[in-house]
């Protein structure tokens, strides 16, 4: 690949015969966006329109169609890289941008996750297996209701406790008063058990909010985050994991399902990119429509070797039970973070005991 191009692979749909039409269609669409015949330039035609590389048919009617795109069009943030890639073929139904290969220098620009996965098992002191989290739930409790929730499940073992994307800045659970409640409560059974459970709170609003939440954070002495990168926006996202060094970032996937990006490519390779170290996706078979293969190809692109980028957690959710743990630990090996939510907490009294036996049941299987 050349240093000065970007490789997008789409897939459209289209008839045999206006394939090479509708390829070219759309490396105009993602350049310069204009007749060919309105460029009079020669530096224009020759250095910034996009170039069709290569067309494969990979299926009745669809095709994998790579398109060399000029870098330059795309300086390394992430608003404009999203916009280059596929902010017009987006609104086209029947394309999907299902993998980039970037420049090296993107790779050193962006940065990639701060600790990634090793930071996260340091800070967890959890090695030679799988990790597990849980979230806080349901929406409409109390600060200091959200709290037990969070020492029962902090008391069974779990290593990372992580708010519901739902959960914000409420009235009923404000943000600074439930960070300092839930931080009390995880740090009091840390002290009480010797583990290093964290908490990640769920940060979300205007930039402004955002930072000011994240000195909330500091101020408690809260090892984690939380954010939805398709909620604050890219720039958003890459801008607070520069400004949280230290601090594990989990990336949450909400309305990633809006654009059709392929989700090893946005939540597995681009959250990364962007600075996640942990990133949330539903494992198949849970309450969404992911397939093993999608499931698989994320977690490789979020640990697989690239660049010098860290590798990222995966960290499959989405309705899963402990009666699915061996399965899951099969599937995904030991680095990834299991999280089950819902079926924790139905256990309600007895929370501690279900989430000690999620722990046990990893640890049993993690090896």
């Amino acid at each position: 690949m050349a240093n000065d191009r970007i490789i997008a692979t789409y897939h459209p749909s289209s008839e045999p015969a206006r394939i090479a039409d509708r390829a070219q269609g759309l490396a105009i669409e993602q350049s310069v966006e204009c007749p060919l015949d309105a460029i009079s330039d020669p530096w224009v035609r020759n250095a910034v329109l996009g170039r069709v590389a290569r067309i494969d048919q990979i299926a009745d009617g669809r095709y994998a169609v790579r398109i060399a795109l000029a870098a330059a069009t795309a300086p390394a943030e992430p608003g404009q890289l999203l916009n280059m890639l596929f902010g017009n073929a987006s609104i086209q139904p029947d394309v999907a941008l299902v993998d980039v290969e970037l420049p090296p220098s993107y790779l050193d620009a962006f940065g990639g996750p701060k600790l990634g996965l090793g930071g996260v098992r340091a800070l967890t002191g959890v090695q030679g297996r799988a990790l597990t989290a849980s979230a806080l739930k349901p929406q409409g409790l109390s600060p200091e209701a959200l709290a037990l929730i969070a020492r029962r499940l902090a008391e069974g073992g779990v290593d990372l406790i992580k708010d519901d994307h739902g959960i914000a800045d409420q009235a009923y659970s404000p943000f600074a008063a439930r960070i300092a409640a839930v931080g009390r409560a995880v740090r009091a059974a840390n002290e009480s058990s010797g583990r290093r459970t964290l908490y990640a709170p769920h940060v979300t609003g205007s930039l402004d909010t955002m930072r000011r939440q994240l000195d909330l954070i500091r101020g408690e002495g809260i090892a984690a985050l939380m954010m939805m990168p398709m909620i604050v926006g890219l720039s958003n996202f890459h801008a607070l994991v520069r400004e949280a060094e230290g601090l594990v970032v989990l990336a949450h996937p909400a309305m990633s399902g809006a654009t059709t990006i392929a989700p090893p490519l946005l939540l597995g390779k681009l959250f990364r990119l962007f600075g996640a170290d942990a990133t949330v996706f539903p494992h198949h078979g849970g309450r969404f429509a992911y397939t093993p293969d999608t499931c698989r190809a994320l977690a490789a692109a979020a640990r697989e070797p690239w660049g010098g980028l860290k590798p990222c957690l995966p960290v499959p959710a989405g309705g899963i039970a402990i009666d699915r743990v061996p399965e899951l630990l099969s599937f995904y090996g030991a680095d990834v973070m299991l999280l089950i939510g819902g079926s924790l907490l139905a256990a309600r009294e007895r929370l501690t005991e279900q989430a000690a036996q999620f722990v046990a049941e990893v640890a049993a299987h993690g090896q």
